[in-house]
């Protein structure tokens, strides 16, 4: 996972970034698409809107998140399909993850980066 980073949209643009991918569903408020620099939107390996809306960013309910967040990322053939690409152009360059959320570690970005290094691991 040396070549998988996490990062959120608001940190400024730095060209050591490689691939930059949005993997929010939604747009994030004040970024503009030039400013995103964005090399990918991968909007549908996100949370699904009612995950999303159940979830709310609660620190509380973030462990029933995670389990149906990761569920949906093993189960849905679009989110597995995305989780497998960003695993091959993260052995081409290195791969920037970018989410909107402020909190840094209660989030669907980390959960998409414990899935992507459990498979990258071949369990």
């Amino acid at each position: 996972m040396s070549n998988i980073f996490l990062k959120r949209v608001y940190e400024p643009y730095d060209e050591t970034d490689g691939y930059r991918i949005l993997v929010d569903r939604l747009w994030p408020r004040g970024i503009s698409k030039d400013a995103a620099r964005l090399s990918f939107w991968f909007k549908e390996v996100a949370p699904s809107n009612e995950l999303r809306k159940s979830f709310c960013h609660v620190p509380e309910l973030f462990d029933e998140f995670r389990t149906k967040y990761l569920d949906e990322l093993r189960s849905e053939n679009e989110k597995g399909d995305l989780v497998k690409k960003i695993l091959k152009l993260a052995e081409e360059d290195r791969v920037t993850l970018l989410y909107g959320a402020k909190e840094p570690i209660y989030n669907h970005a980390q959960v998409l980066m414990e899935e992507l290094k459990r498979q990258e691991a071949g369990s």
